[in-house]
């Protein structure tokens, strides 16, 4: 057994948004993407997870915002975090089954990159258990093969993942551009659902693949996307950064409404929030939206924008809620007694 290994630790991991979009995999199993991206990690939204190897446990246990994800079925969840504990195991040269208990303080599923916060609190909480001694770049190659996106979630700020061309996904890895305090933008959260979406992000990028006319395309034109993106940022040009952003976006839904059959993340309110956000920029407010696989808008703006552009989205018919939240750190260690709520 490692010397090093103390049984039980708890992380926190903040989801991250992708500016210059994540969307369609070039290697399934080590969750190779197609093309690089270019996220914000957030501040106030989490997830906190707490690993914990016990030998006297048969099989891994999980437990999701306090509900036992069991077999069968339901064992997708199970399965997908035994194989990233299966990672770090056999790095540490142990074989001990854990209990990982992880809650989320925001909808689970729905689009707003719960599983990028999830596998990067389990790494960053089962790595410290078994006491690895990993860098940040090691704990991103490993949370990439639990979910592509949780790579980026390693670092706070804006953060950019390449895409990579080694097939052991060695260089497929996120580095952080800019801390969240050098430009510290504003990102306004309308929750229009609270169901998780129909077509998951794997099955959705997988058909888009194989059916979508438009999939080379995306593929072709990402490259200046990201370059704009990080000339954007490292001017803290915000004009620029929002063109670049809002195109990544609309494009990448493009590209999967044009699937067969098409996907279509959006319901009404997402799409009235898209047009309330353009004409507060059409009368001089800073921000601008971005939409994941799902139907919660992101609206990212200047901090003196936020009041403004929070009133406004609230407004907006279908908005259950929303949320306000600034940039944040990457995934990092809490005291172990902390509680997870």
């Amino acid at each position: 057994m490692n010397a090093g290994f103390e049984r039980a630790a708890v992380a926190q991991a903040q989801p991250n948004i992708a500016l210059v979009k994540y969307w369609g995999k070039r290697q399934q199993t080590l969750n190779l993407p197609v093309v690089g991206s270019l996220s914000i990690t957030l501040d106030s939204i989490w997830t906190r997870t707490r690993a914990a190897f016990d030998p006297a446990l048969k099989t891994d246990r999980f437990l999701l915002n306090g509900v036992p994800v069991g077999s069968g079925a339901d064992a997708g969840p199970l399965l997908r975090v035994s194989a990233c504990l299966d990672l770090l195991r056999a790095r540490a040269g142990v074989a001990t089954c854990a209990w990982i208990d992880s809650r989320n303080n925001f909808p689970t599923g729905a689009g707003l990159a719960s599983s990028a916060s999830g596998f990067a609190a389990l790494v960053t909480a089962a790595a410290a258990a078994l006491g690895l001694e990993l860098d940040d770049t090691e704990k991103s190659a490993l949370a990439r093969q639990g979910s592509g996106s949780a790579a980026r979630s390693i670092f706070g700020g804006f953060v950019e993942w390449s895409r990579g061309e080694r097939e052991d996904g060695a260089d497929s890895v996120a580095r952080p551009l800019l801390d969240a305090a050098a430009w510290p933008l504003q990102v306004v959260i309308a929750i229009t659902s609270t169901r998780q979406k129909s077509v998951g992000s794997t099955e959705g990028m997988n058909r888009t693949a194989q059916t979508s006319p438009y999939q080379q395309a995306w593929i072709d034109t990402q490259d200046a996307d990201l370059a704009e993106a990080r000339s954007a940022v490292a001017a803290r040009n915000f004009a620029r950064l929002a063109d670049v952003s809002e195109f990544s976006c609309l494009k990448m839904h493009a590209l999967a409404m044009a699937a067969r059959p098409g996907l279509l993340y959006w319901n009404g309110a997402t799409v009235e929030g898209m047009q309330r956000v353009r004409a507060l920029r059409a009368a001089g407010v800073p921000v601008f939206f971005t939409i994941d696989a799902g139907p919660q808008l992101k609206a990212v703006c200047l901090p003196e924008a936020a009041a403004a552009v929070n009133e406004a989205l609230r407004d907006v018919a279908g908005v259950l809620n929303v949320t306000q939240t600034g940039l944040g750190a990457g995934a990092h260690l809490l005291d172990p007694q902390q509680a997870l709520t």
